[in-house]
């Protein structure tokens, strides 16, 4: 088979990681892929070592007719079997062939942007009902799960982030927006005055995070590590990984927190809704005296 991802995403992201999860995934079972993507240093870098090729392309907008072009010769060049549209503002680039154009939804998108798409994947059965209910055949739209690739690596030490081996870890992975709830991991974190918290992901939020921890009292128990491309041994490295989202359509963290075997603390957002079993029980009588944090 071969497999044309358009991808016009930013930088840092959950679909853009697991984009570049399953390029590696797919490249070890021998699919013939080419990427079309925005000009991001790590994220060539993956690409080249999965073995993917790729076609650097700006597409920055409706307007950007270089961009449409270069897609679409890229595609008739290829020859592929499937062009794979990555959300929104890939899929106004799919480009028109013999192949069978496909998008993918990561949220409750306006379905306006997948006119050119033949056929949809979702990653939970909540979008696929999102998808019927505006109008998209039944027969035309699939549930696909996310997976989290299982990687041998070693934890991140501690102490190079002035952690104490002794201290609970408290892990928050997300880019550093309104949604992502990290202001609700900092007040929790005062009701846990022997944890400390690490704060993995960069965004337009960190300087008000950052004065929040201050304002709250446990800035000295807070480390800002910016993004990490090193995802699995920071999840090896916390004791639990918490995901205060407020509006979360998937959670590839919550799959990435469990193959990495750290346990999972998430708001009841729609994608860890979907993906935890809430259990009410009565707390466990060995642990009724030991307070960890």
């Amino acid at each position: 088979m071969r497999l044309l991802h358009i991808i016009a995403g930013g930088r840092h992201g959950g679909a853009e990681m697991f984009f570049q999860d399953l390029a590696r995934g797919l490249s070890k079972t021998g699919v013939d892929q080419h990427a079309i993507t925005r000009s991001y240093p790590a994220r060539l870098k993956h690409l080249t070592n999965s073995d993917c090729v790729y076609t650097e392309c700006r597409m920055g907008g409706p307007l950007d007719l270089l961009s449409r072009r270069k897609v679409q010769r890229a595609a008739i060049d290829f020859e592929p079997d499937i062009a794979l549209a990555w959300m929104n503002r890939a899929a106004g680039y799919a480009p028109v062939g013999p192949w069978r154009t496909v998008g993918r939804l990561g949220g409750y998108y306006d379905l306006k942007y997948y006119r050119a798409c033949e056929h949809l994947i979702c990653n939970t059965p909540d979008l696929v009902k999102h998808c019927v209910d505006h109008g998209w055949p039944q027969e035309r739209v699939d549930y696909i799960p996310n997976f989290s690739p299982r990687v041998e690596v070693k934890p991140v030490d501690r102490a190079s982030f002035d952690t104490p081996d002794v201290a609970p870890l408290l892990l928050v992975l997300a880019r550093l927006e309104e949604v992502k709830g990290i202001d609700v991991a900092l007040n929790a974190l005062i009701g846990c005055p022997k944890a400390y918290l690490w704060i993995a992901g960069d965004g337009a939020l960190e300087a008000k995070l950052r004065a929040l921890a201050e304002n709250l009292g446990v800035a000295q128990r807070v480390r800002f590590l910016g993004w990490r491309d090193d995802r699995e041994a920071v999840l090896k490295t916390a004791d639990i990984c918490l995901v205060p989202s407020r509006y979360e359509p998937f959670g590839n963290v919550v799959v990435n927190a469990w193959v990495a075997g750290t346990p999972v603390i998430a708001a009841s957002s729609q994608g860890p809704g979907f993906l935890i079993q809430h259990v009410a029980a009565e707390p466990d009588r060995r642990f009724a005296q030991r307070k960890v944090f």
